[in-house]
């Protein structure tokens, strides 16, 4: 038996999303491999999360910062670090629990802090740079600016992150797109990451037992012809496509009649983030443009109200959309595995890498994603015999096209396309795959032994504690 690793795991803030996920499949396939694991947050609200970190599968330790997560919207990113900084500064006080090797997503600031008071190894998995996602969604060989005063605001922190990120003894990535963003905007990083695909835990996905009464799959199920929509409301997943889209195929002539499909636009919704308020706000304007009835329900097991302007269009009656806020496991695998979902969209373009469509190839749904990030390597479009999905360009009229194709498909069509899907997904995108992979990489990272500390590197951390603190102080002081 190989060795048994204690780990860590540091995520800035464990809600409901894609990162989120990874982690917490992460985690239980590492659990499942014998290691002992251990994830600490500087978020967890047990009415907005993911049930293995609430339910004690998976041991979370919430480390409640002092700082807020922005001041009227603004200083998101500095005040990212200074909750990371605090949430490290926990890790290696005097008596913290000591650690084989830690795994670090999403900000790299307490890298070189890990390495340099706690003398351990750091794994760092990249979704995406940071400094590439500040303006939004990443448009691939554009480059985008803000005004002065923000890209003077993100110069040191893009320096930051680029220097922290590089201290990391061990780099993985999501996506060999990710590993090509990586390497042209981190050009100091000699180092190429390691692609580690992101895994599902298969089992997860079973469809839930309909004999006991589940309230909550209740508001959802449907023997409605049914488009799926997996997405977190913010405005980089453009999920306005799905409406449009779906729009234009009503209007269409389908085998039967289109008229009475519906779509379910289930994700993360966290009233916190002025982007989900505003990105929910504008779909509901974008369906009554498109003269689309909604409804809007979150699952019983949902700590967060409805927003205000959040009112169903057509209260007491069938509608053309389902808003489903922060749905449940229960719901998202009855809502996959019901044999009224006819496909599963996923609206990102220039995705990291998306782990809506491995969701849907593992329950035989056909995809239908943008041609473009990490979808391409997850999804096969050409040829048709080995189809698992279709890529098109993100727009309405194509993809209303594809719907068409996707709704018309034959009973026997369905089935085959299924069989390759499931089978690709248990291949290529298993949590256990994903698990064995990481945990070679961190038996790797942990053999390399404890981490010397340079005088000048004790210098440098100085410094950088010292800077943020001064910044942080000042503008808490204002």
């Amino acid at each position: 038996m190989g060795r048994k690793l204690r780990i860590a795991f540091i995520h800035p803030d464990l809600g409901i999303g894609g990162a989120e996920r990874l982690v917490v499949d992460a985690a239980l396939g590492l659990q499942k491999l014998g290691h002992s694991v251990d994830i600490y947050t500087s978020h967890h609200d047990p009415g907005h999360c993911f049930e293995e970190t609430r339910d004690g599968t998976l041991r979370v330790h919430h480390v409640v910062p002092p700082f807020p997560r922005a001041i009227r919207g603004k200083l998101h990113i500095l005040f990212s670090h200074a909750r990371q900084l605090h949430l490290t500064a926990h890790l290696v006080r005097p008596g913290a629990p000591a650690y084989d090797v830690y795994f670090v997503d999403q900000l790299s600031t307490c890298i070189p802090l890990l390495r340099a008071f706690a003398h351990t190894r750091v794994l760092f998995y990249c979704h995406f740079p940071d400094k590439l996602l500040a303006e939004g969604a990443y448009v691939e060989g554009k480059t985008k600016h803000g005004s002065v005063l923000k890209r003077i605001y993100r110069l040191p922190m893009d320096l930051l992150e680029e220097m922290t990120t590089k201290q990391a003894d061990t780099l993985l990535a999501n996506s060999k797109f990710t590993v090509s963003v990586f390497k042209r905007h981190m050009p100091s990083i000699t180092v190429t990451p390691r692609v580690v695909y992101p895994g599902i835990n298969l089992s997860a996905y079973a469809p839930p037992d309909l004999s006991a009464s589940d309230p909550d799959i209740g508001r959802v199920s449907s023997d409605r012809p049914t488009l799926l929509s997996l997405n977190r409301f913010e405005q980089k997943k453009n999920v306005a496509l799905a409406i449009d889209a779906f729009a234009l195929l009503r209007e269409k002539s389908v085998a039967g009649s289109s008229k009475n499909i519906r779509l379910v636009l289930a994700g993360g919704y966290d009233p916190r983030l002025q982007d989900n308020v505003k990105t929910l706000q504008t779909l509901l304007d974008n369906a009554d443009a498109d003269g689309l009835t909604y409804s809007i329900v979150t699952p019983s097991t949902s700590s967060v109200p409805l927003p205000s302007f959040a009112k169903a269009s057509k209260p007491d009656g069938v509608t053309d959309i389902l808003f489903l806020l922060n749905f449940s496991s229960p719901q998202r695998s009855a809502l996959l595995t019901a044999p009224s979902t006819l496909a599963l969209l996923y609206t990102p373009t220039n995705e990291h890498f998306g782990i809506g469509p491995v969701e849907g190839m593992a329950c035989g749904l056909p995809v239908l994603a943008c041609d473009s990030g990490g979808p391409t390597e997850s999804v096969v479009d050409m040829p048709v015999e080995e189809r698992t999905g279709w890529l098109r360009r993100p727009d309405p009229n194509v993809w209303a096209d594809a719907l068409v194709e996707i709704v018309s498909l034959t009973d026997e069509q369905r089935k085959r396309l299924a069989e390759r899907a499931k089978r690709r997904a248990v291949e290529h995108f298993g949590m256990e795959a994903m698990a064995r992979d990481l945990e070679d990489a961190l038996l790797e990272t942990a053999k390399m032994g404890p981490v010397p500390t340079p005088a000048l590197l004790w210098l440098l951390l100085a410094l950088l504690v010292g800077f943020v603190a001064l910044l942080v102080s000042g503008l808490l002081a204002r």
